[in-house]
């Protein structure tokens, strides 16, 4: 399965959108605290609609405790607009991490500096500042599915 993970997301309606994408699309949804909202807030899952009940969802103390269960590896790849490699350059294995920061901060600088490498964006206009957070997961996991099919 692939792995979705949240870097502290803050708007409840966001992951249960992304949740309801993991469990279309043979993903875990990993969620990586302090969160900006409770688990059992229902606009959460009221976007994750009945599939809530669905999907494998961990939660993580830190990125730290995370990395500890699963250290980097060049499977693991950091979403963000300050990328300058495309999502559609890199090869996804069925068992990639996908990082997806903060609706509000993205990932931490550090961390896209440290794995530079693996740092990708999805291309759009210099003038959009971003795009929503659950389209972003949905169009990386869709093309990890696409270079993996079939499952």
């Amino acid at each position: 399965m692939f792995n979705i993970v949240l870097v502290e997301p803050r708007i409840p309606q966001n992951t249960g959108n992304i949740g309801r994408l993991c469990v279309a699309g043979w993903a875990k949804l990993h969620l990586i605290h302090p969160l900006g909202f409770q688990i059992s807030q229902k606009e959460l899952k009221r976007a994750g609609m009945d599939y809530w009940k669905d999907l494998e969802v961990y939660e993580w103390k830190n990125l730290d405790a995370f990395w500890e269960a699963f250290p980097v590896n060049s499977q693991h790849f950091f979403l963000s607009t300050k990328a300058d490699k495309n999502y559609f350059d890199a090869s996804f294995s069925k068992e990639c991490f996908l990082y997806f920061g903060r609706e509000d901060a993205g990932l931490d600088p550090h961390i896209l500096q440290t794995y530079s490498n693996q740092a990708l964006k999805l291309p759009m206009k210099e003038t959009i500042r971003s795009i929503n957070l659950a389209t972003c997961v949905g169009a990386v996991l869709y093309e990890a599915i696409r270079q993996n099919w079939p499952l």
